[in-house]
């Protein structure tokens, strides 16, 4: 049997395709099989020792909310291969979340044969699209759709490396089937790949670091809105003794995962979807702004100030507007600016720290400890204090967490304690984002629990990911948060019913799912997963969470499925009255 590590030795098209994917360390691609690239796919499993690793999904969705998941833990782009143009409309939306949330990842697609004199009858025509590549072009960082093999693979490097290049989101590389399946009759030509990678960022502009620093230095009530920031423990130091230096308030998002200790004296309010209005308090009233990627950081002013121009210097970093798209609006609000650094933020989170001084930043308090839970019917608040207090000392990375939640129902203190959502706002990615975090916390052999808390219509639109994990031995902790509805559509249609002066009654027709209730539990023992049934209450869960812990750490998948009253913490909807 032939086994080329190198590409030079490739017997067919797809083996050169495969060895350049496995020389550019992608570790793992999440697959959803299909025939339009049957070539590669033999290649990976037959010609380079099953590396990069593939991973068998049930879906494309989920395919691609793996490797986002994975991403956000490790902040370097895994693989997904998809079939044809059916496979990539099915991945649509888990891309366009990806994007929305700025992490990298390589998305490979394939069609044809693009000439139509080799195509075989019905399935080949219909698999075959002109332009594959537009259907998600308003949402993909770059793509391409080489001609030839040795274009595909200088594509593929090329593709990686702007994944990986700040601001980062996914590539799109459609391969024609028949480029995978030509035997070849040359030797490839080498790659120089390790010269191709993403180059590195640029410093901070001098003239405006020290501008920067002169204005923060002079500033009595300065105040830093935290967006989206990395996972590096040496960042989330940096900005600790920055903002303890300058003696600053904090605002955090909870969408954007941890990026400041809850716990420190210096966080104003609480965590949320929006400010709430202890954090808008603190923006009205500040000397200086200091804006680190916050998510839609012009909307968040027009919040507080309407109208009015803010009084408040505002020092910006991000390199978001290199995103701006026409087709979709995710960048925001326009905002304004006093000194705009186009760079990533913790950059110059770094280059201040260094030019003001950096004293080491005060012991922290430890996180207010979970309040106690009384028996009955269970909020979602009651379901994070249950679960604060079954891990106790255990400390855990919580990759998703309901919509209900906020900061105050998970304190975090260290970068890992929480990921955020998901970029996109949709339903259904929370499932494959729990996988592919969990695995790339397996892959760095990382202490934490991999600990997941989604809404049941989340998880029963993409509930087939779970097998996924089983299948490839990853440890997972699911809390599925069971109020039998789509609850944030309720508060929507109560508020307009409320505008409109119509019955509240109505507010869950088209909304509630209890004619019949599902049965979660089943649905994840199906495929694979442990799980104990419906819990009602406290003791229940607390007795199931130690078993399901249990059974993670033993390299298992746990799911408990929580019977939850229905209610939302006031950051989340907003009143439309």
């Amino acid at each position: 049997m032939h086994h080329a590590n190198d590409d030079s030795l490739a017997c067919w098209g797809s083996d050169a395709i495969a060895a350049t994917l496995k020389a550019l360390d992608l570790r793992y691609i999440a697959i959803n099989p299909g025939a339009s690239y049957r070539g590669l796919h033999d290649s990976l499993v037959n010609a380079t020792g099953g590396d990069p690793r593939l991973l068998l999904c049930v879906h494309e969705e989920s395919a691609v909310a793996i490797a986002h998941g994975y991403a956000k833990v490790t902040g370097r782009a895994m693989g997904v291969a998809l079939h044809a143009n059916v496979g990539l409309m099915h991945a649509t939306m888990a891309i366009y979340n990806a994007w929305c949330d700025r992490v990298p990842m390589l998305v490979l697609g394939a069609t044809g044969p693009l000439d139509a004199s080799q195509r075989r009858p019905w399935i080949d025509w219909i698999h075959t699209s002109q332009d594959q590549g537009a259907l998600v072009r308003e949402f993909v960082k770059w793509d391409d759709q080489p001609a030839g093999l040795d274009a595909t693979r200088h594509t593929l490097v090329e593709a990686v490396a702007r994944a990986n290049t700040a601001p980062r989101g996914p590539t799109y590389v459609n391969i024609d089937s028949s480029i995978q399946e030509a035997p070849m009759t040359t030797p490839a030509a080498p790659l120089d790949i390790a010269r191709r990678g993403a180059p590195p960022p640029p410093a901070p502009a001098p003239a405006l670091l020290r501008e920067a620093a002169r204005l923060l230095d002079g500033a009595r009530r300065v105040v830093f809105l935290m967006g989206r920031l990395s996972r590096s423990e040496a960042d989330w130091q940096r900005r600790i003794a920055l903002v303890e230096r300058l003696g600053a308030r904090v605002i955090t998002d909870f969408k954007t995962g941890a990026s400041f200790p809850s716990a420190h004296g210096a966080v104003v309010g609480r965590a949320g979807y929006f400010p709430d209005a202890e954090a808008k308090a603190a923006i009205a009233e500040a000397e200086v702004i200091v804006n680190l990627d916050w998510i839609d950081f012009g909307g968040t002013l027009r919040d507080v100030f309407g109208d009015r121009p803010v009084p408040a210097k505002i020092v910006s970093a991000s390199l978001d507007r290199h995103n701006g798209r026409g087709w979709v609006k995710d960048g925001g609000a326009p905002a304004p600016a006093d000194i705009d650094f186009l760079n990533e933020p913790d950059q110059v989170v770094a280059a201040l720290h260094e030019a003001l001084g950096h004293p080491e930043p005060a012991p922290l308090p430890p996180c207010p400890p979970p309040r106690p839970v009384a028996d009955g019917p269970m909020t979602p608040q009651d379901i994070a204090a249950l679960l604060r207090l079954g891990l106790g000392e255990r400390r855990s990375c919580l990759i998703r967490a309901p919509l209900s939640w906020t900061g105050d129902d998970w304190p975090v203190d260290h970068p890992l304690a929480s990921l955020g959502y998901d970029g996109g706002g949709g339903i259904g990615s929370g499932p494959g984002m729990a996988v592919g975090g969990a695995l790339a916390l397996r892959e760095a052999d990382s202490p934490l629990l991999p600990l997941a808390v989604l809404g049941d219509g989340d998880f029963l639109a993409s509930a087939s990911a779970l097998w996924t994990a089983v299948n490839q031995g990853v440890p997972l902790l699911v809390v599925i948060v069971n109020n039998r509805s789509f609850y944030n559509d309720e508060v929507h249609q109560e508020a307009i019913a409320r505008t409109r002066g119509r019955p509240l009654e109505n507010k869950r027709i088209g909304i509630v799912m209890d004619e019949p209730s599902i049965d979660v539990s089943a649905i994840a023992r199906g495929f694979g997963a442990t799980s104990q049934g419906l819990l009602r209450t406290p003791e229940a869960v607390r007795a199931a969470l130690d078993e399901a812990l249990e059974v993670v750490t033993g390299g298992g998948v746990a799911v408990l499925e929580i019977e939850a009253a229905k209610g939302y913490a006031p950051s989340m909807v907003k009143s439309m009255a």
